[in-house]
């Protein structure tokens, strides 16, 4: 047996790991991709990997020879902007690194219905249990950046930059905000570590919006961006006077949001949130705000139709 099917899961994604872009070797992608692969390969109150780990695919195990080679093609079933391939790549890896995977698109290009995505040959048991993990993470990244990159196309005549949320599925925040970035969209805070939102909640514990702030500044003094949100155009003319990095207008309507931008006049970038999806963006960027932000583009993002189609023999 390879040494390397002898490696346990764990160490074996730390190799395919190193493979990733830069900015997805990160601890929590590494524990995500142990999870979902150990939930199809892990059963219950399974101790220590004895075998290799494709081994615990048991109907592959028994209808594939042993040491059967499969050649296939990873597909997409419907047009749209490909985010998830190098995610893939480390999931069949992480099985076998022997695995062959040839890329023939590149995260952020557009595909259309039928293009041939990647290329990927090696053994039949270790592919066939990789398989729905890869695509799973394949469609689902696939599904945000195409979402993302129709939001943009919507606001393309404007200044307006899209920007997603918070709202991601636990454990898939780093993922899905650079599936945002592969649609063309830009990140908001990473998490409550890299930004200060000074949202209602905080407002009201503070005593107020110059109460809050200035609790942050003595807290913190420059050394994060400030982000206030208000809701009406009286606490906006507060919010500018506090010089914020950004302004963030909460549910206010596409009329309010005109008046805000004049009263604005520049001094500070706003961002619009709140009601936006793709049938109001264009509306909303058309208000002349810096930012628009949505839940949506990780939330309700529809997954995109990818498969595997193996065979044995090119």
């Amino acid at each position: 047996m390879d040494n390397n099917q002898n490696l346990d899961l764990t160490e074996q994604l730390n190799l395919a790991l190193r493979a990733l872009p830069e900015e997805l070797q990160h601890l929590s992608v590494l524990r995500l991709l142990e999870l979902s692969l150990a939930e199809d390969l892990f059963p219950p109150g399974l101790e220590g990997i004895q075998a290799p780990l494709a081994s615990y695919d048991l109907t592959s195990s028994a209808t594939i020879p042993k040491g059967c080679r499969l050649w296939g093609k990873i597909f997409t079933k419907k047009q749209g902007t490909i985010a998830g391939l190098p995610l893939a790549q480390a999931v069949f890896t992480s099985l076998d690194p022997r695995v062959d995977f040839e890329l023939l698109r590149m995260d952020g290009e557009q595909a259309e219905a039928g293009d041939i995505l990647a290329r990927v040959s090696g053994d039949g048991t270790a592919l066939l249990a990789a398989e729905r993990t890869a695509l799973n993470f394949l469609g689902r990244l696939a599904g945000i950046a195409t979402l993302t990159s129709r939001y943009v196309e919507a606001v393309a005549h404007t200044n307006a930059k899209i920007l997603d949320t918070r709202k991601t599925a636990p454990g898939y925040r780093l993922l899905e905000k650079y599936a945002v970035r592969m649609g063309g969209g830009h990140n908001h805070r990473m998490g409550l570590y890299d930004m200060v939102l000074v949202k209602n909640n905080h407002i009201d514990a503070a005593g107020g919006l110059e109460n809050a702030v200035i609790k942050v500044r003595d807290a913190y003094g420059s050394a994060y961006q400030i982000e206030v949100e208000v809701r009406n155009l009286d606490e906006l003319e507060t919010a500018l006077a506090l010089e914020p990095s950004r302004i963030l207008l909460d549910n206010m309507d596409t009329a309010m949001m005109r008046k805000a931008v004049k009263n604005a006049a520049g001094r500070v970038p706003l961002e619009a949130s709140g009601n936006v999806n793709l049938n109001t963006v264009r509306e909303i960027a058309e208000t002349g705000v810096d930012y628009i932000s949505s839940g949506s583009l990780t939330h309700s993002a529809p997954v995109l139709d990818v498969s595997m189609h193996l065979e044995q023999g090119k």
